[in-house]
């Protein structure tokens, strides 16, 4: 099967993957239809939201909105102190091209827009490895998503399925196994120059990748605190919606729950513009195990989707009119 893969022409490629993005959009779609449309749920929903106080709900809100800002402005000096090896850029420079890739990030496959819209604020000489150095940052995330993620899922098999001892023990040596793979690699990040370096189709971009032997341990270990507190703020939005308006929730499953949901968006490819349906799908069955009321949760994890990703990308439409696309970006 691998080998007919292997066969396949890039175009061929590009449709499966689409294809397959479709289906996994559909189904999400479908599947919240179907729980939207219970009138059961509804009803449950609609009792939940009844006992909320106004006042409450208002200033959660408004707490939801605050920490999206921290967290974005915390991903600005990462951005900034990460540019540094190619060239200083102002705090306003790297706020703008910040926002700016969450733009462009919204509408295309895996964010991938990101990049571009945030490395053309850099000289032109210095956009390839900027992405390079970019990535570095992406990858102190992913670093914690993973870590987390695996460990969680290992805890939820253990605790909510039944498995055989034997299998439980397979189960979180291989949670173990994962989680510290990524993070030696992370803190090894020059290994991948190096791989580039000895793959002679990859020769001509291999100059990219120097960048990544620039980073000391001590700088990776400044850029991870930063992605910790970054995750820390974006898991305190779940927490907070959800003790809210689902204050039975036991605390320690309603958190590992959050990161399980984080490791699987972060492993499946979809647009962000239309992410919420695949997390809300997520997330549904995930709580399921601890609490009936699956719209509230659908509810919550909509509401910063749309906090998170949706408001800083209508701002940073603003600063798509600064791009200067065949020159240096002027701040």
């Amino acid at each position: 099967m691998l080998s007919n893969y292997q066969k396949l022409t890039g175009r061929q490629k590009k449709y499966i993957s689409l294809l397959l993005k479709i289906l996994v959009f559909a189904l999400a779609t479908w599947y919240i239809i179907t729980k939207v449309s219970d009138k059961s749920n509804i009803d449950k929903f609609k009792t939940l939201i009844t006992g909320l106080e106004q006042h409450s709900v208002v200033w959660t809100l408004i707490l939801i909105v605050v920490l999206m800002l921290v967290n974005w402005l915390l991903e600005v000096v990462k951005w900034r102190y990460l540019a540094s090896k190619l060239e200083h850029i102002s705090f306003w420079k790297a706020f703008q091209s910040v926002f700016c890739g969450l733009t462009w990030a919204i509408f295309t496959p895996n964010r991938i827009g990101e990049y571009g819209g945030r490395v053309l604020f850099l000289k032109p000489q210095n956009r390839a490895k900027g992405a390079v150095a970019m990535g570095v940052g992406l990858f102190a995330q992913l670093v914690l998503t993973s870590v987390a993620g695996s460990l969680s899922i290992a805890w939820f098999i253990c605790k909510f399925l039944s498995t055989p001892l034997s299998v439980q023990f397979g189960v979180w040596l291989l949670a173990i196994i994962y989680a510290a793979g990524f993070v030696i690699l992370y803190f090894n990040v020059r290994w991948v120059d190096m791989l580039v370096g000895r793959i002679k189709f990859l020769a001509k971009i291999k100059p990219f990748f120097e960048v990544l032997e620039h980073y000391s341990a001590r700088e990776l270990s400044i850029v991870l605190v930063n992605s910790l507190a970054r995750f820390i703020i974006f898991t305190s939005q779940y927490i907070i919606l959800m003790k809210l308006t689902l204050p039975e929730l036991p605390l320690v499953s309603m958190v590992l729950m959050i990161f399980i949901l984080f490791f699987v968006q972060a492993a499946l490819p979809t647009l962000d513009i239309f992410d919420f349906s695949v997390r809300s799908f997520v997330a549904s069955n995930l709580y399921s195990y601890i609490t009936t009321q699956e719209i509230a949760v659908m509810a919550i994890v909509s509401c910063i989707w749309f906090v998170n990703l949706i408001l800083p990308a209508i701002f940073g439409s603003i600063f798509v009119f600064k791009i200067n696309f065949f020159g240096d970006t002027n701040s």
